[in-house]
């Protein structure tokens, strides 16, 4: 192994514990008093079983060849074949997360929003749009999106206010830095603590900002700022941030870390399109930490998820609830 794929392995640090309830086995359940729930606009989520969210690229250039829509008309296809493979959600993009030059928001918003739009009367699904433009997120709210995914660690104030002002879902991801610029990942002696501090840190600016608790679920951001060993820890690890009493949202469908940890070397990872069995072994396991919605491209995870959940005692036949949240 390189010099450099160790430095992305680090060593890695044996768990720690939070206090009170045991979270390890069964007992990340209880937690929290109650089962979190995600409110999104007027309906909430509740996570009673983990919920498989489906991957839509209205894109050409995404790191997985197999989720390259490129067009609204046919993101729009593809979002419906995964509804009808059993997805509870869709998360809809138009800009690969990879590094790149700046996207104009006119342009995300002429691929992103149609597709939205047309997801959203064709399932009847909750849809997220991932992006971290708050001009494109308003487009994307008024064409019926239900919640915004935003990988760049909602830094940018205005995204909160319209997350505040129209009560729509927001996923809060950590990273180190600006999105779709390339970092070194920081050692970090204890991810999960890091993790701990960081999202208490933002959440506390989101309340500030008029943002509701209970409007926001929790991305680790694997693979974003983040060492392979870092990774894979989170993941050994991932009950003890339900400490924050939010729901967890893993992003890890094909993602380099596991072709890292396939191959045992960062710099032979290989392909995105090799790892759909690494992706639904990473997938069942975070069922069983406690992953409340998984970001998925294939059927085959979605299918290990369900059979996880039902072996960790998480499922349930009609699926998470979905009912109309208080208003007022």
């Amino acid at each position: 192994m390189s010099t450099f794929a160790f430095a992305r392995w680090e060593t890695p640090r044996a768990g720690r514990s939070l206090g009170g309830p045991s979270l390890t086995a069964r007992g990340w359940r209880y937690g929290c008093r109650v089962t979190p729930t995600w409110r999104l606009g007027g309906e909430e989520l509740r996570f009673e079983e983990p919920l498989g969210v489906g991957i839509v690229n209205v894109t050409e250039d995404s790191f997985f060849s197999g989720a390259r829509s490129g067009t609204p008309e046919q993101a729009i296809e593809d979002g419906q074949a995964l509804a009808d493979a059993g997805f509870g959600m869709l998360d809809v993009g138009a800009v690969a997360a990879r590094s790149g030059p700046p996207v104009p928001p006119a342009e995300e918003a002429a691929k992103l929003v149609p597709a939205v739009a047309g997801l959203v009367g064709a399932t009847g699904l909750p849809v997220s749009a991932d992006t971290f433009s708050a001009d494109v997120a308003r487009q994307a709210i008024d064409a019926g999106a239900s919640a915004i995914n935003d990988i760049s660690g909602v830094r940018d104030p205005a995204l909160l206010e319209l997350a505040a002002e129209s009560g729509c879902g927001l996923v809060l991801m950590h990273i180190e830095g600006p999105a779709r610029e390339d970092r070194d990942p920081p050692h970090l002696a204890d991810p999960i603590a890091h993790l701990l501090e960081w999202f208490s840190e933002r959440l506390e600016a989101a309340r500030a900002a008029g943002v509701d608790a209970t409007q926001i679920a929790l991305d680790p951001g694997l693979d974003f700022d983040l060492s392979v060993s870092a990774d894979l820890e989170i993941l050994r690890r991932l009950a003890e941030l339900r400490a924050l009493g939010r729901p967890l949202y893993v992003s890890l469908s094909r993602k380099d870390f596991l072709g890292a940890a396939l191959t045992g070397s960062w710099e032979h990872r290989g392909n995105s399109e090799d790892r759909e069995w690494a992706t639904a072994s990473a997938t069942a396991l975070a069922v069983g930490a406690g992953a409340d919605l998984l970001r998925l491209h294939d059927t085959s995870a979605l299918q290990a998820m369900k059979v996880a959940a039902a072996i960790a005692g998480r499922s349930a036949a009609s699926g998470p609830d979905r009912v109309e949240a208080a208003r007022g």
